[in-house]
């Protein structure tokens, strides 16, 4: 329109009306994206009020069953394999639906709750994911088989009885995959027919529908097993006893406290649900049976509240049902407990820190006394043991009842043992070698050797004997004149004997350490 000897003007209009005409194409393709979305959202509608009724009907058939098995019987269990074969394939349909939607990349509204319709206008998403040229991908096998799957799961359950003749028949021809003729005639393969080639929304919609399909089957076979008779339960045997405990953990000789009651889940759901004074998603807690999950912190070691409301619309009011619980919580363990029964000993002259606890009981309400323990908080304490052999430490927890539980153990009280002298850090526990210079110039020390507590161990004075020397005594940890005159005089081979090593424990002067061994020293030059 825009070529041959036309004016610039002319030419100016057949431009607009081009574009004019690509508007409204534009225009159309939204209105039929927002289409497939409306029909999308009476699908889901028509799915969410298809799965309460046909909840019902089960509930009424596993009733008839247990008070009328010989008719009943059979048709419920049928009809609980159909429950099992419906919610696995509407399961895996929605995985396929959230394919779509990861896939697209699509949000949904957190306003309207909407998938954006008009947007949702991708036709590579299916067409990646399940064909490849005249073939399926191995999804789109995936897709053929799980069909498959199902048909033959309902078909097995319909073979059961000649009576079902009419249903398999319309069961059959609402899921009949065999190829079907497009518009040119040609025969094509029943998936690629469905969904190559369409846009996101048109697909997401058709795996909805087929969802309905699913749902309104499982209505048609509960409502032939009923023999089509639907009615209100109201047997009790469409209730159950419900335990509801005082508190959720007891210990061990307490009595245990709480209520029976006759009740049922109710399949109805809440418009409000509100714990611990936080108003709780709806949609994230609540499952198929009308079960609230409870998820929050459980708080400090003790005993605790739940505490909260349900809101139902009757009778177009708004009824609160209160939620009132209580739960203990007990201490997280955090290392095993482990001793060995002969070695429950604490040394006199050290601050042996200990750990002392309750099994769920929380470290303010126990408490510990011994001769010579000392609380620092925190369950930690320190045991500083006096005189005698043995010290018993007693321990009291409170319950939250205000009961009393008591416990003792007994510890044995050893001495540090005595430690090993030595002379520039060469241990005295076996004869060392040393030239005559070496000896001259070392330091006298003593030291814990395995011993359990790390203690700074001080020489205060020694004694040294060289042969055919008098011995000398020395104050400190260093030789003095006189001692290094005496190793002057030692001959190579001979042994120098550092004895009568005095120590004390550095900052605990008061406590007498045993003895320690002489240092022996062999002289290894002149």
């Amino acid at each position: 329109m825009a070529g041959g000897n036309v004016s610039a003007r002319q030419k100016m209009i057949n431009l607009m009306y081009l574009v004019f005409i690509a508007m409204m194409a534009m225009n159309m393709s939204k209105e039929v994206l927002s289409a497939f979305g409306l029909m999308e959202e009476k699908f889901g509608t028509s799915n969410a009020s298809t799965t309460d009724r046909n909840e019902k009907l089960l509930a009424e058939l596993v009733t008839k069953g247990a008070e009328n098995p010989a008719e009943f019987k059979v048709p419920a269990a049928r009809a609980q394999q159909v429950k099992i074969a419906t919610d696995k394939f509407y399961d895996y349909l929605e995985t396929l639906k959230a394919d779509v939607i990861r896939e697209g990349k699509y949000k949904i509204d957190p306003k309207t709750g909407k998938l954006p319709f008009e947007s949702m206008d991708k036709t590579d998403i299916l067409d990646e994911a399940w064909f490849t040229g005249d073939r399926l991908t191995k999804k789109g096998q995936e897709v053929m088989s799980k069909i498959d799957e199902y048909k033959k799961a309902i078909n097995d359950i319909l073979s059961t009885d000649e009576s079902y003749r009419g249903q398999s028949e319309s069961f059959n021809a609402l899921f009949n995959t065999e190829k079907v003729s497009n518009k040119d005639g040609k025969k094509i393969d029943w998936l690629n027919y469905h969904f190559q080639g369409f846009p996101a929304i048109a697909s997401y919609t058709k795996l909805t529908a087929m969802q309905n399909d699913v749902k309104v089957t499982e209505s048609d076979m509960l409502s032939l097993f009923l023999g089509n008779i639907v009615s209100e339960a109201t047997t009790l045997n469409n209730y159950q006893a419900i335990v509801l405990a005082d508190k959720s953990a007891f210990f061990a000789g307490e009595k245990f406290q709480g209520r029976v009651v006759i009740g049922k889940y109710a399949n109805v759901p809440p418009t409000k649900l509100v714990v611990q004074g936080q108003e709780v998603d709806l949609s994230k807690a609540i499952d198929s049976s009308g079960a609230a999950s409870l998820d929050f912190n459980v708080g400090n070691v003790g005993e605790h509240e739940i505490s909260g409301e349900f809101t139902f619309i009757e009778n177009g009011k708004e009824l609160p049902i209160p939620i009132v619980a209580n739960y203990v919580v007990v201490p997280r363990p955090k290392q095993a407990t482990i001793s060995a029964d002969k070695m429950n000993v604490v040394y006199r002259g050290v601050a042996n820190p200990m750990t002392i606890s309750f099994a769920g009981v929380p470290d303010n309400k126990v408490q510990a006394s011994g001769n010579g323990l000392a609380p620092q908080g925190g369950g930690k304490y320190i045991m500083n043991p006096g005189k005698g052999k043995e010290v018993t430490i007693n321990v009291t927890g409170t319950l939250d009842d205000g009961q009393k539980v008591t416990d003792q153990k007994t510890f044995r009280i050893k001495d540090i043992p005595a430690p090993t002298g030595e002379i520039s850090g060469n241990l005295g526990n076996k004869i060392i070698k040393l030239p005559k210079r070496n000896i001259e110039i070392g330091t006298v020390g003593a030291k814990l050797q395995d011993f359990v507590f790390d203690l700074p161990i001080v020489v205060t004075s020694f004694k040294i004997k060289v042969p055919g020397q008098p011995t000398v005594n020395v104050t400190g940890t260093k030789m003095n004149a006189q001692a290094k005159s005496a190793i002057k005089k030692a001959r190579r081979g001979e042994n120098v004997t550092i004895f009568d090593i005095k120590a004390k424990i550095q900052g605990n002067s008061k406590y007498n350490l045993k003895n320690v061994p002489p240092v022996i020293i062999e002289v290894t030059s002149n």
